[in-house]
């Protein structure tokens, strides 16, 4: 069997509350074997780091998401820390900047994006980087504290081609998600095609952004493979290269031996 990574998944969340089990065993089932689940707060992070202990194919990250970062207590960089001591936590994130939904004030995701990017940094790990509607005070913050030093990963980008560019530069993955399924999807799709093979990973970033078939439904790492199907359409290429490229970029973005 082709081996699968699911690169950002959200399996705390509390869609999952009544069958986490049964969604572990589907991903499985369909080839997945190593989903990255991704904390967005303290709480779900360390959730995530509980979760990872009961799956052997399942490791986690701990962050802030810049829809929490108004609600970080005054300690919560010597929690993440902490956190990240535990066994199978491979990145600090996911961190960044949304200006689609201003949840938090903007000063205020942008303090704390820099505070976790040097958190990472402190502790050499790989961050993981949300971006909605904020590209270039992402790549500018980025720059200035040197925050592709130990790695990362863009996730469920959405930029056009000229920013995936600038993320390589700067020493990123850029990964992929349901998006890339859907027909409007032209700019994505582009980038999707122009990747080099070595930088590319796919993700569900679930519950959210169903890939096509199940756009609308509840997503889970199982529908991992319909994006990376996508994918190997649009480059005209082997779908199992694909997947063994993408399974093990996942693997050495987050050093996971």
């Amino acid at each position: 069997m082709t081996y699968l990574a699911d690169s950002h998944a959200h399996l705390v969340d509390k869609a999952y509350k009544k069958d986490e089990g049964e969604v572990v065993q589907r991903a499985y089932d369909n080839g997945v074997r190593l989903i990255i689940n991704v904390g967005y707060d303290l709480k779900t992070s360390l959730a995530s780091v509980d979760l990872a202990g009961d799956y052997d194919f399942i490791y986690t990250a701990a962050g802030i998401h810049p829809h929490d970062a108004k609600n970080v207590p005054d300690n919560y960089q010597d929690r993440l820390k902490k956190l990240a001591g535990k066994d199978k936590v491979v990145a600090i994130g996911e961190m960044g900047l949304d200006y689609y939904r201003d949840m938090s004030p903007r000063k205020v995701q942008q303090e704390v994006f820099r505070e976790q990017l040097m958190v990472a940094q402190e502790l050499k790990l790989p961050v993981i980087i949300h971006d909605r509607e904020a590209h270039e005070d992402v790549l500018k913050i980025i720059e200035e504290e040197e925050g592709g030093k130990n790695g990362g990963v863009f996730h469920c980008f959405s930029g056009d081609w000229t920013m995936a560019k600038r993320c390589l530069e700067l020493g990123f993955y850029v990964s992929i998600a349901g998006p890339v399924t859907f027909k409007n999807s032209k700019t994505l799709q582009e980038v999707a095609r122009k990747l080099p093979l070595d930088k590319i990973l796919v993700e569900t970033d679930c519950p959210y952004l169903t890939p096509v078939p199940f756009r609308g439904k509840r997503n889970e790492p199982a529908y991992v493979k319909y994006t990376a199907e996508q994918i190997t359409s649009i480059r005209n290429m082997n779908w199992k290269e694909l997947a063994l490229a993408t399974y093990e970029n996942t693997k050495r973005v987050f050093n996971i031996d």
